[in-house]
């Protein structure tokens, strides 16, 4: 076929057949592709990450920091990478590290870890689904055993069941390591139903995913029953300082804090903070991350309080941060780098990774709340994030 996309059966990852697929897109639309085809690594590097490799998007990294945490796997001061086209978001996030750091660092821990699979078994009726789901938890052991075959790393920690019609929802929860498993999850789980097909007396059908999982979809079960890592962030702003790093007082940032509760909660909105997917984003295209995880990473919880000696206390909680530091795209070469930057490359750096991550969300929301509450969001975006002819 003319208009099909140049593929090598011998090899597809070479430098040769990338400038062979930018020379078809040349034919057929004249563009010439020259900076997409700018990169510096062995495109042997990349099965198991793109098909049909052409060449490269070079997004433009800024460098933020030093931001001082003081967590359970993240101590010390840290300079965070962050990929981005929006012009003022790594001068804002810079300056709220700077307010966290200099009120004594951000406190992180990481409480809860799970990632899902979920399937659905379809039985006759309620009744027989309901007896099925008695059966999955009298034989929970044995089913963990024939999941965790597949995996290394994967741990089945339990089972969730929830009912509809004739309908039996089965939520797998698992530890992953420092993937972040949603392959990995997939694949134990079929091993699992395939088991549970075949042994479950008269059988039993079942569909591999029945989107409970929400996989790469927000929900409000993964925010109150997690999905990938609940982190939490938190440090005590002091009054002086929001004073004069931000032009505002910590009276005035509580009763904003109370306003803009309300338009969360009118616009039933995935976070009541002000902008962690912005971050998080930044971060997750440095380091290597799936990006589409960001649909359920940057939901989370904002609390504060107001403390008697003027200063603020503010945490941020990430119920759903799905992040990894081995595996999918953080050995790229790009990525990798960015990943050492911070110390987070490799086996046994999930946690730290994830710590940082939750630090860094809400350096970008006290600026960010900060700005909009002194009056100069619009003329920060004017001075720094114009970019126009």
């Amino acid at each position: 076929m003319a208009n099909k996309v140049p593929r090598s059966k011998e090899n597809d990852y070479t430098r040769e057949m990338a400038g062979a697929r930018r020379r078809f897109v040349q034919e057929r639309t004249g563009a010439a592709l020259e900076h997409v085809g700018s990169f510096s690594f062995d495109p042997g590097v990349l099965p198991g990450n793109v098909e049909n490799f052409m060449g490269v998007a070079q997004v433009p990294i800024g460098l933020a920091g030093p931001l001082r945490i003081d967590g359970e796997h993240a101590k010390g001061d840290f300079f965070v990478p962050l990929a981005t086209s929006e012009g003022t978001l790594v001068a804002s996030y810079n300056r709220g590290m700077r307010l966290l750091s200099e009120s004594g660092g951000v406190k992180t821990t990481v409480v809860e870890q799970f990632m899902q699979r979920s399937p659905v078994f379809i039985l006759d009726d309620a009744k027989k689904a309901r007896d099925f789901g008695d059966w999955i938890k009298e034989q929970f052991d044995r089913i963990k055993e024939v999941a965790e075959t597949t995996t290394r790393s994967g741990k089945l920690i339990n089972i969730g069941q929830y009912a509809i019609g004739p309908l039996r929802n089965l939520r797998f929860n698992y530890t992953t390591g420092d993937a972040a498993g949603q392959n990995m999850t997939g694949k134990a789980t079929f091993a699992a139903c395939e088991w549970i097909k075949k042994t479950y007396p008269g059988g039993a059908n079942y569909i591999l995913s029945g989107n409970m999982d929400t996989d790469k979809k927000h929900s409000r079960a993964n925010m109150l029953l997690t999905r990938g890592k609940r982190v939490v962030a938190e440090c005590t702003i002091k009054g002086d300082l929001l004073k004069s790093m931000m032009g505002i007082s910590a009276k005035e940032l509580f009763w904003s804090r109370q306003v803009s509760n309300v338009g969360a909660f009118l616009a039933g909105s995935a976070n009541n903070g002000a902008h962690a997917a912005n971050g998080l984003t930044a971060m997750f295209i440095a380091t290597g991350q799936d990006v589409a995880n960001v649909s359920e990473s940057h939901a989370g919880v904002t609390y504060s309080q107001l403390l008697d000696n003027g200063d603020y206390y503010w945490s941020i909680t990430l119920t759903s941060l799905i992040v990894a530091t081995y595996g999918g795209g953080t050995g790229l070469p790009t990525q990798r780098e960015c990943l050492e930057m911070l110390g987070c490359y490799g086996k046994g750096k999930a946690d730290k990774f994830a710590e940082i991550c939750a630090a860094v969300v809400l350096a970008g929301d006290t600026s960010l709340s900060s700005a909009i509450l002194a009056g100069d969001w619009v003329s920060s975006h004017d001075e720094l994030g114009r970019n126009r002819p």
